[in-house]
């Protein structure tokens, strides 16, 4: 799996470039710079698909930003993974666990991090930081 978002489109396995938002107010298709974070009723686009997008008749497209780069990730970003990967791969130091108490899969996970709940909403749930 890689570190870069992939084209909306269907079938498309090449990287995205661009970020595509309907302004269903303006009957506007705007296609823009790659967002930072995916968001919901956006479409991530790679070059070719940005380049060819077309509107639906009456409306118009917006490209913002001209030419779409290749993403790249920074070395902040790549020395952040490696450390999550180092720290998730340390074995703990705590306590043995007694084996009555002992819940699996993500339960335990959340013991272990030391999570508490505190509501829900909906299917989401709100943890307190320890």
């Amino acid at each position: 799996m890689g570190l870069t978002r992939g084209c909306s489109k269907t079938g498309c396995a090449r990287p995205a470039v661009a970020t595509l938002t309907y302004a269903y107010a303006d009957r506007a298709v705007v296609v823009g710079p790659l967002a930072t974070y995916a968001e919901p009723h956006t479409y991530d686009l790679c070059l070719e698909h940005a380049e060819r997008m077309t509107a639906p008749r009456g409306w118009e497209v917006v490209r913002v930003g001209g030419e779409f780069p290749e993403p790249a990730l920074a070395a902040d970003d790549l020395l952040a993974l490696a450390d999550a990967v180092r720290e998730a791969g340390r074995p703990r130091t705590s306590r043995p666990a007694d084996p009555r108490t002992v819940s699996r899969g993500q339960a335990n996970a959340e013991a272990e991090s030391g999570a508490v709940e505190s509501g829900r909403r909906g299917h989401l749930r709100i943890l307190k930081d320890s």
